[in-house]
């Protein structure tokens, strides 16, 4: 399985939607980034601002990452 390491902040859980097809979203913040490794292969999207991954029971994580967008794009190329 491939990783990058990626200093990685706050973030927000999707956890679906409700009734009226509202996304049921959580912020969770984060005072300082941290070092984390992520698979590759749960990786889903890349933004200037977010990183989007998969999680094991269908929920959906954006994370705020502290690297260049175009340093993250060249590793996901590489």
């Amino acid at each position: 399985m491939d990783f990058i390491e990626l200093h990685l902040g706050g973030y927000v859980i999707s956890h679906g939607y409700d009734k009226n097809n509202k996304e049921i979203m959580t912020h969770i913040p984060a005072e300082k980034f941290g070092k984390k490794l992520i698979a590759v292969s749960r990786i889903k999207s890349l933004s200037e601002k977010y990183i989007l991954t998969d999680y094991v029971d269908g929920r959906w994580i954006y994370w705020e990452y502290q690297e260049d967008f175009e340093d993250v794009k060249k590793l996901l190329n590489s």
